[in-house]
Order: structure tokens, then C-alpha cells, then sequence
């Protein structure tokens, strides 16, 4: 059988080819319109989506724009302007180019196209928020979110209502034809979710914001609150709702997702004669207790060949989240996977790979790391305490030690989540 390694790793860049913008967009763009074309976008996808876009577009055709990446993400182009940015927490940079994007959009006519490439992490990259809050307090009231182990759905529910670009607003800016490209990251595909859906109606509303604020215990600055509260009161207009007649010039295609990666993961495995057992692209939920669910399954496949016989690849993918307790280094990648060593106790010929597929874990330089049936053992021998490591959030510190990191650097897509359990 080929070496463990190199099947995990194969399997991940497989999963990474079917969400790669140069060869999945082209076939998405539009004829070109009798007016003009911008190309507008944010996440960590629109550099490279951005330059699938000029490698299509005809060469006399109008073509123009601007969208945002995260600091170290973009790529060389001609007519789209790439703006690097901050994330997770937003920044000056992004919002000054949002500020941009919203302007141009605002300025285009009926006979004009609005093209939107949205990836995952746009919600922090293309961040313009209302008069009256700061970006100094959008950054605080996201970092405590963050923190906070708040699903992305919630966290872009509160964003939504505090932006003036995203929740549906960008596209009802123009008065062009708007098509948005969208490359998902959140369970479920919903692009009303995906960067906070600048181009979908929100069912969401202000009282949900508020009340996301306090199930996840976060003090939001005084001009948020005040804000969200005369929202909630009918002071300020809420986001756009899903049947308003002002979508009808809206369309909006989804076009990566994780299903399709986890399938050519899965495809990936079974030409190498391992059955792939697919545990779902929407997994959620704290990554330490997830990992404790999937060490069981793991476990009941090697010692009673059930459900399957091994060899198996358990693949999945999902969000999952990580709530803060101590100040070590570490993605929720690393943090699954080290709760998944301490469940597993050294299961014999029972490997490990789980990444992100932006190439980024956290915020850390890998995507995410593997592991090794010795790697408990590894670990004890150089001194480490695995328990302890994983309840101060260190699965960075862990995984570097041994050297079983997976650094990539950016994949310039984005379709959240990647694991495999190989079972020998």
C-alpha cells in the first residue's frame, strides 16, 4: 500500500483541485454586456478568481474592477485591481477598498454588467460599516466573537447588521445586472452566509444579532449596541428579505463547494483501493468533542471491521469551532486532530489528516497537520503533555514538534474544512 502520508496528502490536493477558480469559473461567466463590466468581490478566493475572469473575458471586451484578498493571497493581474486586507479581523485596507467597490457599483447603469466573485472570508475582507461605528470597534466586537466559539452563521448575522455593503445591500446599490460567482465555506452552501451575502436577501434581523451577542456572553461596544438596539426598535430600516422584487435582476450561483471536493477526495482514495466512507460536508460543533465522535468510529472500524472493513478513509468536512481557554497556537485543524491522538490512545496502523483548504489553520503558516499512530508516543518521549497542550488551545505547538505540520501556503480558494481518518 502506498505510504500513509501520501495518501492523505493526495487526497487533500485532490479535494483542493475541485474548488480551483482558474479551471472552475471560466465556465460560469456570461457573454459580455452592451455596456460596461466590474468585476467587484472579496475572500480569500478573489485573487485567483479575479485572474480565471481575465483568462476568459475577450481581450477588446470592457473589463474593470476591484476585489479583496487577505494579506498574502493575491495574484498578479491586469484589469482587476487586488486590494490585500485583513483577516480574520478586519482592517483600514479593507474597508477603504469596500468603500471603493460600493462607490463603483453605485455608478453603473442598466445596460452594464456587476460580476461579484465571493469566497469564503470576505465577510472580515470587504468590511464597511455603517455611519456612527468605528472600524476600531467592529475589529473588538469581532475578536471577542472569534473567541467566543460563535458559529460563523452567527457571527455573520451581527456583521450583516452593522455593514452597509453587506446582507444583500451591494446589490441592491446598482442599478446594473448583477451576477455573483460563489465559492462556498459554511455548512450548507447558503450564500446568504457566504462573506454575509452581499448580493443575497438576509432573513436574519436586528434582535438576532442582538441575541447572538448574548448567548455568546460578548460585551459589543457602546456605538454596536446602540445601533443593533435602534434596529431592533424599527429606527433603522432592516437588511433586505428574501421575495423582495429588487432581487429580480440578482442572480447568484454557487459554484465549489465542499460536497464536490469531499467527492473527489473520495474518488481519490477508491482508485488507490481504499473504501471512502463520506461523513458529511456540514460538520459542526466544538473540534475537540467532534474529534471524541469520530476517535469512536475510527476505533469500532479497526477493532470490528464495522460499519466497513478496513482499509477505510473516514472523510468529512464542515466548520467547526474552537473555543478559547488557554493562549497556545492553533487552528481548529490542529485542535481536532490532537483531541483525536489523546481519544485514539496510539490506535495501531489509524492515520490522520485535517486542513483547511485556504491553506491557513487559524492563524498560523500551516493548513493543518497530520497524524500519526506513534504520535502520542513521539510526543512523551520529547517532553510534551498532550492533555494539557490541548486544553490551552496548543495543537500548533504540538504538531510542529513532531514535525507533522502540513504547510501549503495559499491555496487561493476556500471551501472550508478538510479530514480524513485512513484506517489501515
Amino acid at each position: 500500500m502506498t505510504d500513509p502520508r501520501e495518501l492523505l496528502v493526495g487526497s487533500f490536493r485532490a479535494a483542493l483541485a475541485a474548488a480551483d477558480p482558474l479551471a472552475i469559473v471560466p465556465a460560469h461567466l456570461p457573454a459580455p454586456p452592451a455596456g460596461r463590466t466590474l468585476v467587484v468581490g472579496a475572500g480569500k478566493a478573489a485573487a485567483a478568481m479575479a485572474a480565471a475572469v481575465e483568462s476568459a473575458w475577450p481581450a477588446r471586451a470592457s473589463l474593470e474592477g476591484l476585489v479583496i484578498t487577505r494579506y498574502g493571497h493575491g495574484v498578479p493581474t491586469k484589469r482587476i485591481r487586488v486590494v490585500e486586507a485583513g483577516h480574520p479581523v478586519p482592517d483600514e485596507a479593507g474597508e477603504d477598498a469596500a468603500k471603493e467597490i460600493l462607490a463603483r457599483a453605485s455608478a453603473l447603469g442598466g445596460d452594464d454588467l456587476l460580476l461579484v466573485l465571493v469566497s469564503g472570508g470576505g465577510s472580515s475582507l470587504l468590511s464597511l460599516p455603517v455611519d456612527g461605528i468605528a472600524m476600531a470597534d467592529l475589529k473588538a466586537v469581532t475578536r471577542d466573537l472569534l473567541a467566543s466559539g460563535a458559529p460563523i452563521q452567527d457571527m455573520n448575522t451581527v456583521r450583516k447588521h452593522v455593514s452597509a455593503i453587506q446582507g444583500g445591500r451591494l446589490a441592491l446599490a446598482t442599478r446594473a445586472q448583477v451576477l455573483a460567482l460563489v465559492i462556498s465555506d459554511v455548512t450548507g452552501d447558503d450564500p446568504t452566509h457566504i462573506a454575509s451575502g452581499p448580493c443575497s436577501p438576509d432573513p436574519t434581523t436586528y434582535r438576532d444579532a442582538i441575541d447572538i451577542l448574548s448567548r455568546f456572553d460578548v460585551t459589543a461596544p457602546a456605538s454596536i449596541s446602540s445601533h443593533l438596539a435602534r434596529g431592533a426598535a424599527g429606527a433603522i430600516p432592516e437588511t433586505p428579505k428574501p421575495g423582495d422584487q429588487r432581487f429580480t435582476r440578482v442572480e447568484t450561483r454557487v459554484i465549489a463547494t465542499a460536497h464536490a471536493s469531499l467527492t473527489m477526495a473520495a474518488a481519490y482514495m477508491q482508485q488507490r483501493g481504499i473504501a471512502p466512507l463520506v461523513l458529511g460536508d456540514s460538520v459542526t460543533g466544538e473540534s475537540s468533542e467532534v474529534a471524541k465522535v469520530y476517535a469512536a468510529l475510527a476505533r469500532q472500524v479497526r477493532r470490528h471491521a464495522h460499519p466497513m472493513k478496513p482499509p477505510v478513509a473516514l472523510i468529512s468536512g464542515g466548520e467547526t469551532t474552537v473555543t478559547l481557554r488557554g493562549k497556545g497556537r492553533g487552528g481548529r485543524c490542529t485542535e481536532f486532530l490532537l483531541s483525536l491522538a489523546v481519544s485514539l490512545e496510539g490506535l495501531a496502523h489509524t492515520w490522520a489528516l485535517a486542513c483547511d483548504t485556504d491553506g491557513i489553520d487559524g492563524s498560523e503558516d500551516n493548513a493543518g497537520a497530520i497524524l500519526t499512530p506513534d504520535a502520542l508516543e513521539r510526543a512523551l518521549s520529547l517532553g510534551l503533555a498532550p492533555r494539557a497542550m490541548l486544553a490551552g488551545n496548543d495543537g500548533y505547538g504540538f504538531f510542529s514538534a513532531l514535525g507533522d505540520l502540513v504547510v501549503t501556503g495559499p491555496t487561493r480558494t476556500n471551501v472550508n474544512d478538510y479530514r480524513v481518518i485512513l484506517v489501515r
